[in-house]
């Protein structure tokens, strides 16, 4: 009998090869994907993500954390299709235009995807043509940007303006992130929500989602 605690450790340490192994051997007890994702997995996820608030955990573990998230979720998804139940949300994400940086854009895309939401990342240096592209053909619930660079932060209020005009607002939330970003600007430029860190990040979607 697979120990599934042993799963939701290997998530907390960052153990890939054990949160794999654990992943294949619940499977093959016939334990559903979903009660692996949503008991233990998603749990580990927020664990790490709690002691990283705490100051107890830091980023190299969330890193190590998501990376043994990814290749239990990668397993367990070819399981999962037509499962309307396996997703929390769409999220698109992305660095805007004219900004290369992406180590922390993927850590909070890692997050997000290990606590069981859909991300469509779209790397860096994104249009805001690309942002609406992508939201569209995804339905997406979500649109979350990444700026490190206050060159290019200022990119993002044309992101948001495009999600107006191109008759998303309502239907797409926005939310941003990033080194030199604030609760302020996401609020001048019109922004649903900012967020400070990838756990942050999580609880952001998750509100956004609710609301």
């Amino acid at each position: 009998m697979t120990n599934l605690n042993e799963l939701y450790d290997a998530i907390v340490g960052g153990k890939l090869e054990q949160a794999k192994a654990v992943t294949n051997a619940a499977i093959a007890e016939g334990i559903a994907p979903q009660t692996i994702i949503d008991g233990y997995m998603v749990k580990g996820m927020e664990e790490i993500g709690a002691r990283f608030e705490a100051g107890k955990a830091f980023v190299p573990n969330l890193l190590m954390s998501a990376r043994a998230m990814k290749g239990s979720l990668d397993i367990l998804k070819p399981l999962l299709k037509g499962d309307g139940s396996s997703s929390v949300g769409v999220i698109v994400i992305g660095t805007v235009k004219g900004d290369l940086h992406d180590i922390g854009k993927n850590l909070v895309a890692s997050m997000l995807e290990g606590c069981g939401f859909e991300v469509i990342n779209l790397g860096v240096d994104v249009s805001s043509e690309k942002f609406i592209d992508a939201a569209r053909e995804s339905n997406a619930n979500i649109i979350c940007m990444s700026a490190l660079l206050t060159t290019t932060m200022n990119y993002m209020k044309e992101v948001v303006a495009a999600v107006k005009a191109s008759g998303l607002q309502g239907k797409v939330k926005v939310m941003i992130g990033g080194a030199p970003l604030t609760n302020d600007f996401a609020k001048a430029i019109g922004a649903d929500g900012y967020s400070s860190n990838a756990n942050d990040a999580v609880a952001l979607a998750r509100k956004l989602l609710s609301a």
